[in-house]
């Protein structure tokens, strides 16, 4: 009888990991990583996150007030913003995969190509195309950061009511209407049906120069043995910048009370520390796990033309869950209940 429900286990795994749609969500991830990150930071900054720091024991509700503001404000700036330089990069590179003779030497075909079937389903290629894709997000870090902070007062206003005080001859965000700007701006609705695809002319020129680039192609070269962690490296390399970045704004913003940016700033460093060094170990735990996971599906897949892209799908799903999960979903009640003490016990000292 174990048998048999051992067999009847492993068909249903095997049927699930040739399943049309769980192959299709793996290369629209694939295709999309930095979309599919920003999306999933998204969901958890706009609602795990914000619940778990309201349900911290003990900690100042102005704290917490502040720091949910900030964890929505951060969510939307950084998916909007990463869709502005993401999805042009992501349309370029679909756009140069129809036709790469048409973009690149025959000498960058032949080096990235590695004897691959084909380009496209090159590793060395997949990994060139994934560090063009996810670095959009690394270095819009320090401009995120810039107006997450600078739209805190104003998502605080939004949430909670707050008042804050306006100075002299200072417009508020809420009556900054101008009638003849505003009627310029109003007569912008029409669509303009060329612009994407000259966006995407552009972009995909730019990125095949950087491809044609031999200095590039070494870079690839050198790293691609590791492709399988670049989800992983540039998710913490963004997030120390985007939590350094934000330190720095956060001190020097004037709209934001000057009891509330030491929590803010605290609550930051602390989950970011935290969910960075934590989030890889267990990626390194699980990792192991998951590089068996994908010897039995690339068996089970071994004549999909697609394989490479599924691959690459699995290893941006897995980092990007483990992250998640640990920065919205368990530092923050930590790091919030860390950061109240920790700003209170360094009131006390000044006074």
């Amino acid at each position: 009888m174990r048998i048999s429900n051992n067999q009847q286990q492993n068909t249903n795994f095997k049927s699930l990991m040739t399943n049309k749609a769980v192959l299709k969500g793996l290369e629209v991830i694939s295709e999309h990583s930095a979309s599919f990150i920003a999306g999933t930071s998204l969901a958890m900054a706009a609602g795990v996150r914000p619940l778990a720091i309201a349900l911290t024991p003990n900690t100042d509700k102005e704290n917490k007030k502040y720091m949910i503001a900030n964890s929505i404000t951060s969510g939307l700036v950084k998916f909007a913003m990463v869709e502005a330089v993401a999805l042009p990069i992501e349309n370029a590179i679909k756009k140069i995969n129809k036709k790469p003779d048409d973009f690149f030497t025959k000498n960058t075909i032949k080096n990235l190509k590695a004897g691959a079937d084909n380009l496209v389903n090159s590793k060395d290629y997949g990994f060139a195309t994934q560090l063009l894709k996810l670095g959009s997000s690394f270095f819009t870090a320090i401009p995120k950061s810039a107006l997450s902070v600078a739209l805190i007062p104003i998502t605080m206003d939004l949430l909670f009511a707050k008042k804050h005080k306006q100075k002299n001859n200072e417009l508020s965000p809420y009556n900054n209407y101008n009638a003849i700007f505003s009627d310029y701006f109003d007569k912008q609705n029409e669509k303009t049906p060329s612009f994407k695809g000259k966006i995407t002319d552009i972009a995909s020129k730019g990125i095949s120069k950087i491809l044609n680039n031999d200095s590039f192609q070494n870079v690839v070269k050198k790293h691609v043995s590791k492709s399988e962690d670049v989800a992983r490296n540039i998710t913490i390399a963004t997030d120390l910048l985007l939590s350094a970045s934000f330190a720095h704004r956060t001190a020097q913003n004037k709209d934001i009370e000057e009891k509330r940016k030491k929590p803010l700033i605290y609550n930051n460093l602390i989950s970011t520390g935290l969910s960075v060094t934590g989030g890889y170990a267990i990626d390194k735990l699980v990792k192991k796990n998951t590089q068996n996971f994908i010897q039995k599906f690339s068996e089970a897949n071994k004549n999909n033309p697609n394989l490479p892209k599924y691959i690459e799908g699995i290893n941006i799903v897995r980092p990007t869950l483990i992250f998640a999960a640990i920065y919205y979903g368990i530092m923050p009640i930590v790091s919030a209940y860390t950061a109240d003490k920790l700003s209170k016990i360094s009131e006390r000292k000044e006074n």
